[in-house]
């Protein structure tokens, strides 16, 4: 069970990263798409439905509710995602480096 909880509070950071406490608002554009910041929500929580769903999965299992292939599937999804989120946060990450390097 240490391993589930110590999951729930990965998926919750993960979910947490995109939404800081004193976040400015973004600003209002009269475009068709709904804004990078929006996308990056949807992706976060995308993110952790999985690792949700791979919780009970997990939780199903251990009471003996559940198939093992349904587990394994639910998790390697969850590790997918997660793998993926850290991926854009890497090429993010770098692309503001790069930009931070460009001379004025």
């Amino acid at each position: 069970m240490a391993t589930s909880s110590f999951a729930a509070g990965a998926y919750a950071a993960a979910q947490s990263i995109g939404r800081p406490s004193a976040a400015p608002k973004p600003l209002q554009t009269s475009g068709a798409g709904n804004g990078f910041g929006s996308l990056l929500t949807q992706a976060l929580d995308s993110v952790a439905q999985t690792g949700a769903k791979a919780d009970a999965q997990t939780l199903s299992a251990a009471s003996g509710k559940a198939n093992v292939i349904d587990v394994v599937t639910a998790v390697a999804e969850s590790e997918t995602a997660l793998q993926t989120l850290v991926a854009v946060r890497d090429r993010v990450i770098s692309a503001y480096e790069d930009i931070m390097k460009m001379p004025i």
